[in-house]
């Protein structure tokens, strides 16, 4: 299905489907496409929401991860979201865990795939140099098992983002703050059921960060794709739904 973005009251995003509110939180770098095969398998079912998180325009002095927490909170207020399943990737993930934290009775249950918050080697461990697409392709290429995934599409997309210098500081900005922010200490007071689906083979958040997430949530359950880097949902969408199905139904 394609996806539809919507406008209210400055805020941009994905609205589809009726029933209980899935709230999905796309990474740094995330296009709304990396979600599409959420999108068409719950919608049915689910109410489906993504924001457009304000990553490349908010203000350089709020472009940090308590910037968009606070942007996850007025977005939530303004549509009038409650019961919410928050499913973050990423970056999204990070925002995810301090949103629930902040909002414990607004969370009924969590899902995270590949978040930061414990330990990220982002873009490989470097920043996104602007103008030389043989490097952004290459570290697009470095979130997949299988770099074919990272289409001629995905990494036109990054690269126009990086040819900007305002979004390339906010960029770095929001980085260097995800990575300064351990949740170590935090997340054993997360009390929503928590589902980690991690890849077996991710460079960025590898598989100690998911068994440290598991060991330090209480109400956590850990699953891993085989063949699969920092984005299940786009690498294996199938046997990715297929977890957050059975999750979502006990």
């Amino acid at each position: 299905m394609s996806i539809v973005v919507k406008e209210e009251n400055g805020f941009k995003f994905v609205d589809e489907g009726k029933g209980q509110v899935l709230l999905l939180l796309h990474g740094l770098f995330g296009a709304l496409s990396n979600w599409e095969g959420v999108v068409t398998r719950f919608s049915k079912n689910f109410r489906v929401v993504i924001p457009m998180l304000p990553i490349y325009e908010m203000p350089i002095k709020e472009a940090g991860l308590e910037g968009l927490r606070k942007f996850v909170e007025e977005f939530v207020a303004f549509k009038k979201l409650d019961n919410l399943i928050i499913m973050g990737n990423s970056l999204g993930g990070h925002i995810g865990l301090l949103y629930t934290l902040k909002n414990a009775e607004k969370v009924k249950k969590l899902i995270l795939t590949g978040s930061s918050g414990l330990f990220e080697d982002s873009m490989g461990g470097s920043y996104p140099k602007r103008g030389n697409y043989d490097y952004i392709r290459e570290r697009v290429a470095y979130t997949f098992y299988d770099p074919n995934v990272a289409t001629k599409e995905l990494v036109d997309e990054v690269f126009e983002t990086t040819k900007s210098i305002p979004k390339c500081m906010r960029i770095v900005a929001i980085a260097k703050s995800a990575q300064r922010h351990n949740m170590a200490e935090e997340i054993p007071n997360i009390t929503a059921p928590t589902l980690l689906v991690w890849g077996l083979n991710d460079t960025i958040t590898p598989p100690m960060v998911a068994h440290e997430f598991n060991r330090l949530i209480p109400n956590s359950k850990l699953k891993f794709i085989d063949k699969c880097c920092h984005a299940p949902m786009m690498e294996h969408p199938e046997k990715f739904n297929e977890l957050v199905e059975d999750f979502l139904v006990t």
